[in-house]
């Protein structure tokens, strides 16, 4: 017969929470931020509007710096009984987090086809905070229902955001697909976590890998467990053979937003993966078969080749910009996933700067796109003809941008690419072969970057009017800003690598 909590018990609970908000503080001003701009929307009037709530948004979101730096101080460990941690790995991922919603907002104001399109923006901006906080939860998450919970309220504001140019067809289409696949993909991964509950009893991680190891479990069950919640985070990253929503939702949402979603929902997806496959196994046990019931390396290394090789020769067929940065964010997913198969610190260090990287140079790709989709009115590979001459920095800043994307030096890009590539050489030579496939590929990605500054550069614009398409004072110096950052961290990488060597060394230490 069920028996209610005795006054002690609920007087017990009431502490354990209390306790743990002290830890939560980001996470509670980010709540706040989000309450505080629908508020804002509903008492502002006026043209200004629009400037205003982005602004403020923009403020509020870097405010939160102030409270993520604070915990630094703290002692790292579980809290909220265990459903929440906080260690250095997680405060890392909450700057990435917040970092790519400003800058998201940053390419909302810059983007004119807002203003044309939308005539409420304040949900949209509420929206961005929503992802911020749930991407952030993602990154902390140490118990199944939380995970699933973060995972839901980042997917939930994505499809709203994804649509949100309502009478723009391919918004509308892109944000059904998002729905459809992500509906599937949630149901599954739900059903593997289910299926891992009832072996265990247990929704925290770390409770679980000690009841698998201590008590076994049914190797046919765990397998389709493990492989419907591989469903899932390969839904999350965009890796094949789950990146089905990517061309096409990449290509309809507001490009603002395709940015945000190929950067910090990809980061997001990385950050639980790497959680729940380091501490979901026991150390001094093989991570991959003995205890996960499944060769994890061998469908982990399937899923890289595979996303590397796929995502890079589709691209070279894409005549859209975006959708081209589309099928080329499944190969890096492919690239990070190398490190991952490395499932030590160098390899995981290797992860975090990678994203460090990509978040540099594909939102300033992104960016870039925007200003020149306001100038032209196109994404169209086609009409980028001749714009070397009519925006010489925009071009100069997007080859620099894609050069690094391809991983070429002296980029950040390089940096990153040769990180992954040496975590895997330190493996040993059965490793060498993936490195091979990851240069080989990526010399495939040197072809069709190359082919927008081919365009912008060596072919003739297909219209007789030649003049100047200047985007703005502000514009170009934020683009000649990120084109600086992308070759001053390709030579001088060591502050980035230290942090993500710092943050990957405290990974779950506190935990054992």
């Amino acid at each position: 017969m069920f028996e209610l909590p005795s006054g002690a018990e609920i007087q017990s609970i009431i502490s354990i929470l209390k306790s743990g908000l002290g830890f939560f503080i980001p996470e509670i001003y980010l709540s706040i931020l989000f309450m505080g701009l629908i508020i804002l929307d509903l008492a502002l009037k006026g043209r200004n509007k629009s400037g205003i709530l982005g602004w403020a948004t923009l403020i509020g979101l870097g405010g939160s710096f102030y409270f993520i730096a604070q915990q630094h101080a703290m002692q790292a460990g579980e809290h909220f009984f265990g459903m929440y941690v906080l260690d250095e790995y997680a405060i890392f991922f909450k700057y990435f987090f917040v970092a790519s919603g400003m800058f998201a907002v940053v390419a909302t104001l810059a983007d004119r086809k807002f203003d044309a399109e939308v005539k409420s923006i304040g949900e949209y901006y509420a929206l961005v905070v929503a992802m911020v906080i749930g991407m952030v939860m993602m990154a902390a998450a140490s118990d199944l229902l939380m995970i699933f919970l973060a995972m839901e309220l980042v997917s939930l504001s994505a499809y709203i955001l994804s649509g949100y140019f309502k009478r723009d067809a391919r918004s509308s289409e892109a944000a059904l697909k998002y729905l459809v696949y992500g509906a599937v993909s949630s149901g599954l991964m739900l059903y593997g976590f289910s299926l891992i509950y009832g072996m265990t009893a247990e929704t925290n991680i770390l409770k679980i890998s000690m009841e698998l190891a201590d008590h076994g479990y049914d190797p046919l069950v765990m397998i389709l467990a493990t492989l419907l919640i591989m469903a899932g985070f390969g839904y999350k990253i965009g890796a094949f053979p789950f990146h089905f929503w990517s061309p096409d939702v990449y290509e309809g949402a507001p490009t603002p937003i395709t940015a945000y979603l190929s950067v910090a929902s990809k980061a997001a997806g990385f950050a639980l993966l790497l959680r729940f496959f380091y501490i979901a196994v026991p150390h001094g046990v093989s991570p991959y078969e003995d205890i996960l019931g499944i060769d994890w390396l061998t469908l982990l290394v399937i899923m890289s080749v595979a996303s590397m090789i796929y995502g890079n020769v589709v691209a070279i067929w894409q005549k859209n910009v975006k959708r081209l940065l589309a099928y080329s964010s499944i190969a890096h997913a492919g690239y990070l996933l190398l490190g991952v198969i490395v499932m030590d610190e160098i390899g995981t260090q290797a992860v975090l700067f990678y994203l460090l990287s990509y978040f540099l140079m594909n939102y300033a790709a992104f960016y870039v796109v925007v200003l020149i989709s306001n100038r032209t009115g196109s994404e169209t590979l086609d009409d980028y003809r001749g714009l070397g001459s009519k925006m010489p920095l925009a071009g100069a800043a997007l080859t620099v941008f894609l050069i690094s994307l391809v991983g070429l030096p002296p980029t950040v890009g390089f940096i990153g690419k040769l990180m992954i590539f040496s975590a895997l050489l330190s493996k040993g030579a059965l490793y060498i072969w993936l490195a091979l496939i990851g240069v080989l590929t990526s010399v495939i990605s040197l072809y069709y970057y190359m082919l927008i500054p081919l365009n912008m550069f060596l072919r003739e614009s297909l219209e007789p009017n030649e003049k100047s398409l200047n985007p703005g004072f502000l514009a170009q110096l934020m683009m000649a800003v990120l084109m600086i950052l992308t070759i001053w961290f390709g030579l001088f990488f060591e502050p980035l690598s230290e942090f993500a060597r710092y943050s990957s060394a405290m990974f779950g230490l506190s935990l054992y």
